[in-house]
């Protein structure tokens, strides 16, 4: 008997969850790592990320979002709504890193916000996918539209709206963080520890008044998750193309191992699964999609490389 009805795949082989989750581990101790040697601001932006990454998950989960999670090792709160550490942890060095990326490339904040956003959505539109169907978390297509849509509902067995909390949450994360870091106060150490926490209590105000009031009076209007969806992706893209025509400061600088690892770890490990457990083999265009995805995050993050290679050569 499959583990979820509508769903035709069986639980992934044994090691698969204890595998991702350790390198999950690994990934948060190197970004750890990293942000300790870079000072108090680096590590509770990371530790914000943990944190808020944790705290809407646990939300959305209590507040029965659609979907639950499989069982990994470490687990927060009683069944079935419960959240696993590893996923808080994803948020926090998928988010970290994007920021090191635009940190680097000196964007003006608004830019860099929305690069940082793209950067990690680019991840979870392949991710979400293989992951879904490995049962690390099920969305419950049954309560939604009828089991005939577990596959195929919008974007292959997973709500467009879900891809738009994404959006939304790395978006108000990043750019209320750098926002807070420009006032007076935020040469002090103190300012520097608290602004990931006020940025995290500022992003949960600002994300329920879009997932819900703004959302439930544009919905009046017929405008539904896929629009909203849309409509970020070309207001971050416009935002992202305005911020890299403005040249910043030319400095000499190299991008650390972690910003190229927890990107890497992601496209390939999920690709791979993908493959491996045989997913491709259910739809031609989800097939085309998650290959162009790859090829996506591979030309993006060849692009930076050569953006800061080409600055680092101008400032010799």
């Amino acid at each position: 008997m499959k583990p979820f009805a509508g769903m035709p795949y069986g639980y992934p082989p044994f090691f698969c969850y204890p595998l991702t989750e350790l390198c999950m581990y690994v990934l948060f101790l190197m970004c750890i790592y990293h942000a300790w040697k870079k000072g108090p601001g680096h590590l509770a932006y990371l530790l914000g990320g943990l944190g808020f990454g944790l705290l809407l998950e646990y939300v959305n989960v209590r507040a029965s979002a659609g979907y639950v999670y499989g069982k990994f090792w470490v687990m927060f709160g009683a069944e079935p709504k419960d959240i696993p550490l590893c996923i808080g942890m994803g948020w926090g060095v998928i988010m970290y890193t994007a920021r090191l990326v635009t940190d680097a490339l000196n964007m003006p904040v608004w830019a860099a916000a929305a690069v940082d956003t793209l950067l990690a959505i680019n991840i979870d539109l392949s991710m979400d996918v293989v992951a879904y169907r490995l049962h690390m978390w099920h969305w419950d297509w049954e309560n939604r539209s009828g089991v005939e849509f577990s596959l195929t509902g919008q974007w292959f067995g997973i709500p467009y709206g879900n891809f738009y909390g994404w959006l939304l949450v790395v978006f108000y994360y990043s750019v209320f963080a750098r926002l807070l870091e420009k006032v007076k106060w935020a040469g002090s150490k103190a300012w520097r520890i608290a602004t990931p926490l006020l940025s995290i209590l500022i992003s949960q105000i600002a994300l329920y008044i879009s997932l819900f009031p703004l959302s439930d009076w544009l919905r009046t209007f017929g405008v539904t998750s896929a629009h909203r969806l849309v409509a970020l992706f070309v207001i971050f893209i416009f935002l992202a193309v305005i911020g890299i025509t403005k040249k910043g400061t030319v400095t000499r600088t190299r991008l650390p191992l972690v910003t190229w690892l927890v990107p890497g770890w992601f496209h390939v490990y999920f690709f791979c699964w993908f493959f491996a457990a045989g997913f491709y083999l259910e739809n031609g265009w989800m097939t085309f999609w998650c290959a162009l995805n790859f090829i996506v995050g591979i030309i993006l993050h060849w692009f930076i490389y050569r953006s800061l290679h080409q600055r680092e050569l101008r400032a010799v």
